[in-house]
C-alpha cells in the first residue's frame, strides 16, 4: 500500500483536514486533563532538517514523544542532502529504518523527490514554497478563537511565499476568503494561481499591493518576515521594497475591531511587524506557536496509522 504524505496541502482530502482539526482538539484537551495515550509507542521518526529551527524541530520532537515514539534528528552536516548522497538513496535507506519523515529543506523538489522513493510518510515540514504544517496550524487556531471559519476573512500582509501560498490553499479549500497584499514583484506566482483554480471552487482570493485596502473589514491579519531563509543576500532590497507594509497600529485599526493579529515567528520586531502589535491584545502569535505541537501529533496520527 501507497504510504500518505503530506507534501502540500492538495495531498489532504476535506475529510482528513477535519479528522486533523478533530485530533487536534481531542489531543490538546487531554494534554491539559493530564490524560496521556500512547498510539505511536514503538515507531521512530526521522528528522531531516536542511534548515535551522526552533517551533518546528522542538514540536515534532515532543509531539512524537508525547505520543509514545521517538525521533531521530539529522541537520544537514548529518546528510547532506543531494551532495554527499542522492535524495533517492536517502529516502530507499530511511524507508528501512524509521516509520516517518519529517522534512525541512531548501527547495521544494527534495521533497518531492523523497516522497516519491519513500515507502513511509513523508512529512513537508517547510520548503521554498509550500509549509503545509504551518497553514494547518494557522486555520486550527483561528477556529479555536473564533469557533468557525466560516464567513471569515484572512488577510496577508507581505511577500508571496512558502506560508502565504499553503495559507491560501487551506483559506480556499475551507472557503475562508483570503486576501494578500505585496509589493509589485513579490506577488503569489502565476504557476501558484494557476495551480489553486483547479484544486478549490469559487474564487476566495485577493491580490493587491495596497495593505490598507487588503485589511479592510479583516478578521485576521497575518504577516510574515520579508526575508527569508537562503534571501538573505537579498536583505537590503527586499527592506527597501517592502516598505510600507509593515503591521502596525495603524494598519490593524483598519481591520474589524478586535481582529486577530497573526505570525508564523519568527519575527524581525520593527520590519514587518511592530513591538506595539505583536505584543499588543490582538496577538495570537503564541498560541499559534503553541498549536504547532498539537496539530502536529493530529499530522502524525494520521499518517502513521493510516489503514490500521
Amino acid at each position: 500500500m501507497q504510504p500518505k504524505h503530506l507534501v502540500t496541502i492538495a495531498d489532504l482530502s476535506l475529510d482528513d483536514i477535519n479528522k486533523i482539526f478533530h485530533m487536534t482538539r481531542e489531543l490538546k484537551s487531554s494534554q491539559a486533563e493530564g490524560k496521556t495515550a500512547k498510539p505511536l509507542e514503538g515507531k521512530t521518526l526521522a528528522l531531516v532538517f536542511e534548515k535551522s529551527s526552533l517551533r518546528t524541530r522542538v514540536s515534532f520532537e515532543v509531539a512524537m514523544g508525547q505520543l509514545g515514539g521517538s525521533a531521530i534528528y539529522l541537520s544537514r552536516q548529518d546528510i547532506d542532502l543531494g551532495h554527499r548522497e542522492s535524495v533517492r538513496d536517502v529516502a530507499m535507506t530511511l524507508s528501512r529504518y524509521v516509520n516517518a519523515i519529517v522534512l525541512r529543506t531548501f527547495t521544494h523538489k527534495t521533497v518531492v523527490e523523497t516522497a516519491k522513493n519513500s515507502t513511509i510518510p513523508v512529512i513537508n515540514a517547510l520548503s521554498d514554497y509550500y509549509h503545509p504544517c504551518q497553514a494547518l496550524t494557522d486555520l486550527y487556531t483561528i477556529m479555536e478563537k473564533r469557533e468557525t471559519l466560516k464567513g471569515l476573512k484572512v488577510s496577508f500582509i507581505g511577500d508571496g511565499n512558502n506560508v502565504a501560498r499553503s495559507l491560501a490553499l487551506l483559506c480556499a479549500r475551507l472557503g475562508v476568503t483570503f486576501r494578500i497584499a505585496s509589493p509589485k514583484g513579490y506577488e503569489l506566482d502565476n504557476a501558484f494561481l494557476d495551480k489553486i483554480k483547479t484544486l478549490t471552487k469559487g474564487n476566495s482570493l485577493t491580490i493587491s499591493n495596497n495593505p490598507r485596502e487588503a485589511v479592510e473589514d479583516a478578521d485576521v491579519i497575518y504577516t510574515d518576515t520579508w526575508v527569508s531563509m537562503g534571501q538573505e543576500a537579498e536583505t537590503e532590497k527586499r527592506r527597501r521594497d517592502f516598505q510600507g507594509y509593515c503591521v502596525d497600529a495603524p494598519l490593524v485599526a483598519q481591520a474589524k475591531s478586535g481582529a486577530l493579529v497573526m505570525h508564523c515567528l519568527p519575527a524581525h520586531r520593527g520590519e514587518e511587524i511592530t513591538d506595539e502589535v505583536l505584543d499588543g491584545p490582538n496577538s495570537i502569535v503564541y498560541d499559534q506557536a503553541e498549536n504547532r505541537l498539537h496539530v502536529q501529533k493530529a499530522i502524525l496520527k494520521l499518517l502513521l496509522l493510516a489503514g490500521s
